[in-house]
């Protein structure tokens, strides 16, 4: 799934220094004006490339798609140089990451990612400083010639060649060289100043932008914690109505059996008796494992790591557990991360035919909770409509968070989730 946009602050320039801000605009503009012309015409020509052989076989889809991470690369960049050389406080230009397994989910991704407006708003603000970098070398250039022609008097005394290639009195060359001065540095301080005027404008996400961001993140939140509740109380209704539900029918009949032997024949009752005792042991069994999957209580009372161990000695298979926590997060994140865990061993154990299972949990920078299921089994593993790895998708992604199933055929199969610890 998309990773999700944090949310950009005001944007506001905090101005330190004011002319070394504007010297190093000059010095970004030129440096691009040097190297930045190389990159557009690479990308340039793999865009030509890639259109030129579409149909040959498909390979031109290969340059589209690197076409694409370039892009990324290029926008990533600029957003990062404008919001280091300006101080703006502007959020990471986000990658949209799948939010369905599989190849399907990597080409829907793909297609959000060429069509991100932030991204191509972040290349054009980098074509346009190629530009003004451009025109900011030859202005100095013409302020480098027009300081030098401005002291021509000092080693001649006949007429020069002016800027427009007519012949100038040698008198007039100090006054045409401080105009000539005055104008490129103007023109050079003024393109400094367009640059961040434009790279404001287009690199910063304006309020509107930053809003309807918000409110598409918080509906696709509310709208996996819908289906993952949906899909929790179906599971629940399945596993009382397969499960619990027949076992206690099952007692009550042994038990009314029971009761109509106990004075012809005491010892077949007492036998029966034994055996809806065993049965009533068993659904309540079963009754306390369906309500740890509902909550599970030492995830409260002493965290995740000591969850995850507890459920790793009830699996059916052994569990390789590596954990590295060093704080807790927030009850939902750590939920969805522990039911996630949870539902992978499950299905490890009833599908997969997996006869060891790797799990792997970590805080990562970023206050971001990771885990990482991975088996030895079959693989094939695929996202059914109200099946388990549905129900993780929905939980992860009403927790804020991204999920990622790898399951070729013949295995093995990985599943990654990844959830703000302050969900």
């Amino acid at each position: 799934m998309t990773t999700q946009t944090v949310p950009a602050s005001t944007g506001a320039d905090r101005r330190k220094n004011p002319p070394l801000r504007l010297f190093l605009t000059i010095l970004h503009l030129a440096t691009l004006g040097v190297v930045g012309g190389g990159v557009i015409g690479i990308l340039a020509a793999v865009f030509g490339t890639g259109v030129g052989l579409l149909f040959a076989f498909g390979i031109g889809v290969l340059f589209l798609v690197g076409l694409v991470y370039a892009l990324y690369g290029v926008g990533w960049f600029e957003v990062m140089r404008v919001r280091g050389l300006y101080d703006l406080d502007i959020p990471d230009l986000p990658y949209r990451r799948r939010l369905a397994p599989g190849f399907g989910g990597w080409i829907r991704s793909l297609g959000r990612q060429s069509i991100d407006g932030r991204m191509w708003r972040a290349v054009a603000n980098f074509a346009i400083a190629c530009i003004f970098g451009t025109i900011v070398i030859r202005l100095f250039w013409g302020l480098v010639w027009s300081a030098i022609f401005a002291f021509t008097p000092l080693f001649t005394t006949e007429d020069v060649v002016g800027p427009f290639g007519n012949l100038v009195a040698v008198g007039w060359a100090p006054l045409i060289g401080i105009l000539g001065v005055l104008a490129t540095a103007a023109g050079i301080i003024g393109l400094a100043l367009m640059h961040r005027t434009i790279s404001r404008g287009l690199v910063v996400p304006s309020r509107e932008a930053e809003l309807v961001e918000r409110v598409r993140t918080t509906s696709a939140q509310r709208e996996g914690a819908v289906r993952a509740a949906d899909v929790e109380r179906t599971r629940i209704e399945r596993d009382l109505h397969d499960g619990v539900q027949p076992r206690l029918v099952s007692v009550g009949m042994t038990l009314g059996l029971a009761q109509q032997k106990i004075d012809a024949d005491p010892a077949a009752a007492k036998a029966l008796i034994t055996e809806a005792h065993t049965s009533t042991k068993a659904a309540i069994t079963e009754l306390r494992q369906l309500a740890r999957g509902i909550h599970a209580s030492v995830l409260d009372d002493r965290g995740l790591d000591a969850a995850l161990s507890a459920l790793a000695s009830r699996s059916h298979i052994p569990v390789h557990l590596d954990v590295r926590l060093n704080g807790r997060c927030s009850r939902d994140a750590e939920a969805a991360v522990y039911f996630s865990i949870a539902e992978s061993l499950t299905n490890a154990a009833k599908h997969s035919r997996a006869s060891e299972c790797r799990v792997v949990v970590r805080l990562r920078e970023g206050a971001t909770l990771w885990a990482r299921v991975e088996d030895n089994g079959l693989g094939g593993a695929e996202v059914q409509p109200g099946g388990g790895l549905d129900g993780i998708s929905n939980r992860v992604l009403a927790a804020g968070g991204t999920f990622r199933l790898d399951s070729p055929q013949g295995g093995p199969t990985s599943l990654e989730v990844t959830v703000p610890c302050a969900s």
